[in-house]
């Protein structure tokens, strides 16, 4: 048999053999697949069909979307910062430090942002921060015509701003519902980082209602999302695919002052509703019902009685407010306002902020292990409403100190400088360490209850947790400046 004929006969073996190895080989498989549901693969090749193409979007939304530089003149800019002008500069200033002293605060400052139109008739939105204490406003389209701003309204608290430029028959974006946004949507934003005008950026939303702003931004539950945002992207809009804005973009977290993937917006729901009070109103009114309230943590749910953390604890009612005539009283958790399930402290001042006042509302409690509803009329938070304001005899460990704390009784006096009444509060004097240290407790605190119990001596204290033992949690509301807060005080072995 000559070399071709043996060739030939292992091809035809091999030919023989495959289809019954890949018939071992598939009934090997058979069982694998047969492992997933059928309707599981279904759903997981139905899940991410591609990415989308952008272009569409963009070309119909871009020409409504503005550059915005914001001119603070020399004299505004030092009188901002608490200057005179260079001509009252003493004498003095000018012979000490020469004679330029002061001068490069006499040079006009720009600054710049990106906005979006949202009436043919020239109304159109950017963030606050982006046109505050400037003396003129210049708004560029994209076709590269300039137009000199009128500022009609700002809302600080919500760092939105409406603009009017006179012209009409302008392009327009159209609002959406940033209610509707879900974490994983693909998002889309127009706006000039870094003065590169009209630059297109896109991700997907990472969460909604964030609370980023603390007290200055406690009514905005912002949009957090992965889409590139540098300097000059404020108050630039924030698309959704169907080409509608859900949100205005206006911060960024980061420790080097540049994009680290984590952006917010405020959402357009928020900024309509500014629109529609400063165009109606020339002013925003919100609500107000009078509370101070904090997180509920495991600790405080376990003490209190509830299933999980969640609700807002009240930490403080206001005399006389709104709060406080419907009943609601310190220690309570508000669970839902007017419908609206409240998961956290955060989720509770943008509900109510943006509830008109004069409106009746149901207001969900958990109190002594039970619920129960009781009806709120909302009053009107003063314009300038950031919170609600809030030596002697020798000090006593006593049974504080096997909670790594010394107190000791508050006089008369300090009672009233600190607005208390007869027999409430007791101050820690010193913080050792153990479960006053591990609670947060601070020299200088002012307990005024354990619990639910009003606590006005160091033996009222004693009392009250005298049947404390290790594993126990227990809920002090302490006073801290114009603060007052409840802090879980978690006692362990060995305390």
């Amino acid at each position: 048999m000559n070399r071709f004929t043996v060739s030939f006969a292992k091809l035809l073996l091999l030919a023989i053999a495959l289809p019954a190895s890949q018939s071992a080989c598939a009934r090997q498989q058979a069982p694998v697949a047969a492992q997933v549901p059928a309707a599981a693969q279904a759903v997981a090749a139905g899940q991410v069909t591609g990415l989308p193409d952008f272009t569409a979007l963009v070309e119909r939304n871009a020409p409504a979307v503005v550059n915005i530089r914001a001119t603070t003149t020399a004299g505004s800019a030092r009188a901002q910062r608490g200057m005179p002008p260079q001509e009252e500069v003493p004498e003095f200033f000018r012979r000490f430090f020469g004679p330029e002293f002061g001068v490069p605060g006499d040079r006009d400052r720009e600054s710049g942002g990106s906005g979006f139109i949202i009436s043919a008739d020239g109304y159109l939105l950017t963030n606050n921060h982006v046109v505050r204490g400037a003396d003129q406003v210049t708004v560029r389209l994209t076709d590269r015509r300039e137009f000199m701003a009128e500022v009609v309204g700002t809302d600080p608290a919500t760092d939105i701003a409406l603009l009017k430029i006179d012209a009409t028959g302008l392009p327009t974006v159209r609002m959406g519902d940033s209610n509707a946004l879900r974490p994983g949507q693909w998002v889309v934003a127009i706006g000039s980082p870094f003065g590169f005008d009209y630059s297109v950026t896109a991700g997907v939303v990472s969460a909604t209602g964030r609370s980023v702003g603390g007290g200055n931004q406690q009514y905005v539950p912002f949009i957090q999302t992965d889409v590139a945002i540098n300097p000059g992207n404020s108050g630039g809009p924030l698309f959704n695919l169907a080409g509608e804005v859900v949100g205005i973009n206006s911060q960024i977290f980061s420790g080097t002052g540049g994009y680290m993937g984590i952006s917010f917006a405020i959402p357009s729901d928020v900024a309509q509703d500014i629109v529609d009070q400063i165009k109606s109103d020339g002013r925003v009114r919100r609500g107000l019902i009078g509370v101070q309230v904090q997180e509920v943590t495991r600790e405080f749910a376990q003490s209190l009685g509830l299933d999980r953390p969640a609700g807002a604890l009240v930490g403080q009612v206001v005399p006389d407010g709104a709060a406080e005539k419907a009943g609601i009283q310190v220690g309570d958790v508000i669970l839902s306002f007017n419908g609206r399930p409240i998961e956290s402290q955060a989720d509770l001042p943008p509900v109510v902020g943006t509830t008109r006042p004069g409106t009746r509302a149901e207001v969900e409690l958990f109190r002594d292990g039970r619920r129960r509803t009781v009806t709120v009329t909302v009053g009107e938070a003063p314009a300038d409403a950031d919170a609600v304001a809030a030596g002697g005899p020798e000090p006593r460990a006593a049974g504080a100190g096997r909670l790594g704390m010394a107190l000791q009784d508050l006089e008369a006096q300090e009672r009233s400088e600190l607005g208390l009444g007869r027999g409430e509060g007791v101050r820690v004097t010193q913080v050792a360490g153990g479960a006053a240290r591990r609670a947060g407790l601070q020299r200088g605190d002012v307990i005024l209850r354990v619990g639910r119990t009003t606590v006005g001596s160091v033996a009222d204290f004693d009392r009250a947790v005298a049947g404390v033992a290790a594993g126990d949690s227990v809920m002090l509301l302490v006073r801290r400046g114009a603060s007052t807060q409840f802090i879980a005080l978690s006692v362990r072995e060995g305390d």
